[in-house]
């Protein structure tokens, strides 16, 4: 059984497939994915936000979360939670983000 260590890595990795489609940048990178945790039994669950409260895609972009990492070896399951608070800023931008769009 892989470690939860390992296991985050691979969540990571996978989230970083999902892509804004709004923006081209991942929603990992984007800044999106506020906490990921993992328990014992290797159920992952995520707190993310968007962008924007009123963004169309959202239903689309949190299905894309939920099968990305649902679709790691090892997880046995995955909980998506939406959140608003705090609000998502360009600070929370990965350096390679704001590389790729041209703001570093």
């Amino acid at each position: 059984m892989k470690s939860i260590e390992s296991l985050q890595r691979d969540v990571v990795r996978a989230l970083r497939q999902v892509y804004d489609p709004e923006i081209p940048v991942n929603v990992y990178d984007l800044g999106l994915i506020y906490e990921i945790k993992i328990d014992d039994d290797h159920k992952v669950f995520i707190k993310m936000t968007l962008t924007a409260p009123n963004c169309p895609m959202a239903d689309d972009v949190m299905e894309q979360v939920n099968e990305a990492v649902k679709d790691v070896p090892g997880v046995t399951d995955a909980a998506i939670e939406l959140v608003f608070e705090p609000e998502w800023d360009r600070s929370r931008m990965s350096e390679e983000a704001l590389v790729e769009l041209g703001w570093l």
